[in-house]
């Protein structure tokens, strides 16, 4: 099999171990950077160039693109589609679930748990639209943040509306979600590959704070998800027509709700905290896929 990596940086965590992955399987595979990507679109004929040279015949395409790239990188790799690469992860289902109130909406339309989510836009509507919510907490994200930037608690409805007013003030786009208390500032990472929960890693958040993002310092331990929690996280997975996600739970009194659904999940905390080899997994999926 021909593998391409779209990827910043060959060096990161989890680029590295596709890499080795893909090597120890006696594939071929290149690390792309998205950005030195360059394409010619044309009726019936779509081709592509990196640093000058054509790029083609690659089977599969695993692509590794951070949210500050998001809209040139999916036209990298929805060329790449065009020109009939298969891909885990197809351009659209990544745009899907990098916005989060689409991503929401799909999901809810599926019938998956989630914590009660609002949006609106005019000021006036404000007070009622905190209302739909109920009592704070509340927790107010921006609308494409990740890694856990972008999000905040609030505990009176002066915070939550003083938040709302700042936000729209700045042409932000966000929502706000219902705070579930009985988490205790933890979550589960279920990593989904095609049909299977592979890995499941419980995130605490650190003293003080309720993300848990490993990021904002919480810490990761293996964990074992129960059967309805590895089916929510392959039904979510499936709802946004991703083939590898990173499916972030929360254990509730009502059952597993849905916070986020990622695309480009990191390797490196699920691997180191639970011993599965996440990448060759990976590598496995899309050669069988690709069959």
């Amino acid at each position: 099999m021909k593998l391409a990596i779209l990827s910043r940086n060959a060096s990161l965590y989890s680029t590295r171990r596709l890499v080795e992955a893909a090597r120890v399987r006696g594939h071929s595979v290149r690390v792309l950077d998205p950005l030195r990507c360059y394409l010619r679109i044309a009726p019936g004929g779509f081709s592509m160039r990196y640093k000058g040279k054509p790029v083609s015949g690659y089977d599969v395409v695993i692509p590794r693109i951070g949210t500050s790239i998001t809209r040139y990188a999916t036209a990298v790799l929805r060329q790449f589609e065009l020109m009939g690469s298969y891909t885990p992860n197809p351009s659209d289902a990544i745009l899907r679930s990098r916005d989060k109130l689409r991503a929401h909406q799909l999901l809810a339309a599926q019938g998956i748990g989630l914590p009660t989510t609002v949006f609106g836009d005019n000021p006036d509507d404000t007070d009622d639209l905190l209302s739909l919510l109920g009592p704070p907490p509340h927790v107010v994200k921006l609308n494409e943040g990740t890694q856990g930037a972008g999000v905040m608690l609030t505990e009176k409805v002066s915070a939550s509306r003083a938040v709302v007013e700042t936000l729209r003030g700045l042409y932000a786009s966000f929502v706000v979600q219902e705070f579930i208390a009985e988490a205790g500032g933890a979550d589960l990472r279920c990593f989904v590959v095609g049909d299977r929960v592979v890995a499941a890693m419980r995130r605490q958040a650190a003293e003080g704070e309720f993300r848990s993002n490993l990021h904002r310092g919480g810490e990761g331990s293996a964990a074992e998800a129960s059967a309805e929690e590895q089916a929510v996280a392959v039904a979510s997975a499936q709802a946004l027509g991703l083939g590898v996600a990173g499916v972030d739970l929360i254990r509730s009194a009502r059952g597993p709700l849905v916070l986020e659904v990622n695309s480009t999940p990191g390797l490196e905390g699920v691997e180191g905290a639970c011993k599965v080899d996440v990448a060759g997994a990976i590598v496995d999926y899309v050669a069988q896929r690709k069959k």
